[in-house]
């Protein structure tokens, strides 16, 4: 799951930014309100963090913006404005939820998880590709019914594949969507982390899932 995350105090953005990351979630930053819009446009969100007192642009604006383009990534608005009136605000301008600043993490943590479960209520969450499963509640994967460990990347990307399985998935698509936006796409680390991926879902079987299209990218087939 990516998730934009738009606040200005470094500090505060920094701890968000580490705990999500450590719950296995990709994480950009905009540290203004101008670029926080622009990423938003530009790219595909699960849900977006929104402070509401921004530099260039503020938070209700850059809400109402993206709603009246059709982009329905679920908003969390945090912000230190705790008032009935900025509240109603930001949720009349298609706002999700609210929450105000002192927070604990927990705290935010369960609602983005809410956010994402209620954007997905429609859809199983638990990804299946023949005998290959990922509870993303849980953050399980087993195969054959044996547990495999993954590292919070080697998750992210399987999760990706698993939500796009038969098709085939170019690097370009990978960097985008399991890596932030600082992400060097002239590296090989995306090979690097997809083999290290397929190493450990195929060892001891058979059947290889991960199949390398050569000159395009990778497929994840449903065997």
């Amino acid at each position: 799951m990516r998730i934009l995350l738009i606040e200005d105090e470094e500090k505060l953005a920094s701890f968000i930014r580490r705990g999500l990351r450590e719950e296995r979630y990709v994480v950009d930053l905009a540290s203004d309100g101008e670029k926080g819009l622009f990423l938003a446009e530009i790219n595909t969100y699960d849900l977006i963090v929104l402070d509401i007192i921004l530099p260039g642009k503020d938070g209700i604006s850059i809400c109402k913006e993206l709603r009246s383009k059709k982009i329905d990534s679920p908003i969390l608005i945090l912000t230190a404005r705790a008032s009935l009136k900025d509240k109603v605000d930001g949720l009349q301008q298609g706002a999700d939820d609210y929450l105000t600043k002192p927070f604990a993490f927990e705290e935010l943590l369960a609602r983005i998880r809410v956010l994402l479960r209620r954007k997905r209520i429609d859809k199983n969450s638990l990804l299946k590709a023949a005998d290959l499963e990922l509870d993303q509640l849980a953050h399980k994967v087993t195969r054959a019914g044996k547990e495999i460990i993954l590292t919070a990347k080697e998750y992210a990307l399987l999760e990706y594949f698993l939500l796009n399985t038969n098709l085939v998935i170019t690097r370009t698509m990978i960097s985008e969507h399991v890596w932030n936006e600082e992400f060097d796409s002239f590296t090989n680390v995306i090979d690097v982390y997809v083999n290290f991926l397929r190493n450990k879902i195929n060892k001891g079987f058979k059947k290889q899932l991960i199949q390398t299209i050569h000159g395009v990218g990778y497929i994840l087939k449903d065997l």
